[in-house]
């Protein structure tokens, strides 16, 4: 009966075929980042520095003399993230790093499943495989694993803060992003949220335990100013190199300062309005409210700030999958070409060519972002736009195809259906059948 189970099965429906083509790309992908890109050599190597960090605390010497001058990566967690990274010193480096590889690849894989519960995704749908497969081929998780760094761990600590958000359960929520802030505090914009929505009890433990936890650190390792007087005024000025954010590209490329103000100011603006869209019109669309918010005020933290890098990106995925509820503001190809800018892990130096080469690969991450930006600012726009133009903004601002009453209108004629919960920003909405009925069942089902 085991055996029986293993039998290749032939797809009968094109959602069969998507989910048996898929899931063997996708399986592969993950073991090749995995076992290969991971364990391989790397240039840049995140984990050393912590690791020495980690080694220095255990026998009681200065964490924080980095010399950075070198180009080098360098030890930057605050002195509360102490208590995290101790425990890696306490065997060799080359099995502590692939220790906390796998540490990171089970935390991808645990928040792409929640990721699947939060959109109502089934696990048995083609939906599943390629969301795995799309984010294992993205430049953010290969070079996570491959340089060692924790990112995967904090896109799990964004991802149940979500779910515990919607949920309401908000002191759980405060502490899992407490941690999270903690050890990487780029991701504090999201505290936004829960202010927006009057979650105030997220705030107790959301602030008091990185405060408590750098307290505690600040205590126990041996040079704790030098953290507050040469690390942490490192850690937030623009440097010129490995840094994609807009100060960063200007200190490169050597642009005048009233111009990147300018350019800083006007995205400002443009992400504040988007915002006050956002809460104006959707506040009440859990799901879509607070992972298109998220990754707005993530994705402006990341242009707009002193440090950008690519692979930060990985905390955008839960903005990314909005882009399955029907009134997401990612239907639409420029949205694609931005997300394409940072996600990709192609290279475009030219041989011929250099400097413009040098030019495409170099921008093309701040691009994306700045034009995900855009292109969110100008949906949202256009949608408050002609809902003030049609006299409807009192309804909300969806287009009107996504209104109940348009679905049904739309809604075939001479038939019985069953009553249509097509809704904006439902997930768990599903389309009439009218023809091939078995066939078009397990079709409008595929993403359950």
């Amino acid at each position: 009966m085991f055996l029986r189970q293993l039998e290749p099965r032939t797809a009968r429906t094109t959602s069969e075929v998507l989910n048996f083509a898929l899931w063997p790309f996708a399986v592969m992908t993950m073991l090749h980042q995995v076992f290969v890109e991971a364990t391989n050599f790397n240039v840049t190597d995140d984990f050393a520095p912590v690791y020495k960090a980690s080694l220095a605390f255990l026998h009681g010497r200065p964490m924080y003399n980095e010399n950075f001058d070198l180009v080098d990566p360098h030890y930057l967690y605050p002195p509360g993230a102490t208590f995290f990274i101790a425990p890696l010193a306490y065997i060799d480096p080359m099995h502590s790093k692939w220790c906390f590889v796998a540490l990171n690849v089970v935390a991808i894989i645990v928040a792409w499943y929640l990721l699947l519960k939060l959109f109502k995704l089934s696990i048995k749908s083609y939906a599943a495989p390629l969301t795995l497969l799309l984010m294992f081929a993205s430049e953010t998780v290969i070079n996570t694993l491959a340089f060692g760094n924790v990112n995967g761990c904090i896109m799990l600590a964004e991802v149940v803060f979500i779910a515990l958000l919607i949920k309401r359960r908000d002191l759980w929520a405060g502490v899992v992003i407490g941690l999270a802030i903690t050890v990487k505090p780029n991701i504090a914009p999201v505290l936004l949220i829960p202010l927006m929505r009057r979650q105030w009890k997220v705030f107790i433990p959301a602030l008091g335990v990185p405060i408590a936890l750098t307290a505690a650190g600040a205590a126990v390792i041996k040079d704790p100013m030098d953290y507050l007087h040469r690390t942490f005024p490192y850690s937030i000025q623009a440097r010129d190199y490995f840094n994609s954010s807009i100060p960063g590209s200007a200190a490169y490329w050597g642009l005048p300062s009233p111009l990147i103000w300018g350019i800083r100011i006007g995205m400002g603006v443009l992400v504040l309005i988007t915002l006050w869209l956002l809460y104006r019109y959707y506040r009440n669309d859990e799901l879509f409210f607070i992972c298109t918010s998220s990754g707005v005020l993530l994705t402006a933290g990341f242009l707009v700030t002193g440090l950008g890098q690519q692979y930060y990106s990985m905390l955008l995925f839960p903005f990314l999958m909005t882009v399955v509820l029907r009134n997401s503001v990612l239907r639409n190809w420029p949205a694609w070409l931005a997300i394409f800018g940072f996600t990709t892990y192609d290279k475009w130096l030219l041989d011929h060519w250099q400097s413009l080469g040098r030019d495409l690969d170099y921008l093309r991450v701040t691009f994306g972002w700045g034009l995900l930006l855009i292109v969110t600012f100008c949906v949202l726009g256009d949608r408050y736009l002609a809902a003030r133009r049609e006299g409807r903004l009192d309804s909300g601002i969806d287009p009107p195809f996504l209104l109940p009453d348009a679905a049904a209108a739309a809604r075939p004629t001479g038939r019985k259906t069953a009553a249509d919960p097509v809704r904006a920003g439902d997930p768990s909405a599903t389309t009439p059948e009218t023809t091939a009925p078995e066939e078009n069942a397990a079709e409008a089902t595929a993403l359950r």
